[in-house]
């Protein structure tokens, strides 16, 4: 799966587009007050993107099990200290409803998500990344 990402930042205003399989999308992302810049930082994207993996891996692997979820929380946090600095500490906490299974049902999708989920995996393994330029 070919996936890209691309911010164009100018004095107030932020262009941002995400792709997977030519399928673009549009994200709406604030500037810095001053006009220059994300109002919202890589670290917060790092985590909301392990925080949105977990989620559509988890409903994605309920409903191959015919679980039915009403609801899931995922919440990710960490540090960010020097800059230059990788970030450490961070783990994440899942608090899923569904209320017609057992917390033994739910807790067993939660490990195998973890197991599984791209972005935690990719994170974990550490991958090189390259400037083109």
């Amino acid at each position: 799966m070919k996936i890209s990402a691309t911010i164009k930042n100018g004095y107030e205003e932020n262009d941002i587009t995400v792709t997977t399989e030519g399928n673009s999308k549009k994200i709406s992302i604030p500037t810095k007050i001053g006009g220059l810049g994300s109002s919202i930082n890589g670290g917060e994207l790092l985590f909301l993107s392990l925080a949105t993996c977990f989620c559509n891996d988890f409903y994605r692997e309920a409903s191959r099990r015919q679980i039915e979820v009403e609801a899931v929380e995922v919440t990710v946090s960490g540090e960010f200290n020097k800059e230059g600095e990788s970030g450490s500490n961070i783990n994440y906490d899942v608090n899923i409803q569904s209320p017609n299974h057992s917390r033994e049902e739910i807790n067993e999708i939660i490990r195998y998500v973890d197991e599984i989920a791209e972005i935690h995996n990719t994170l974990r393994k550490g991958v090189s990344v390259t400037l083109k330029n």
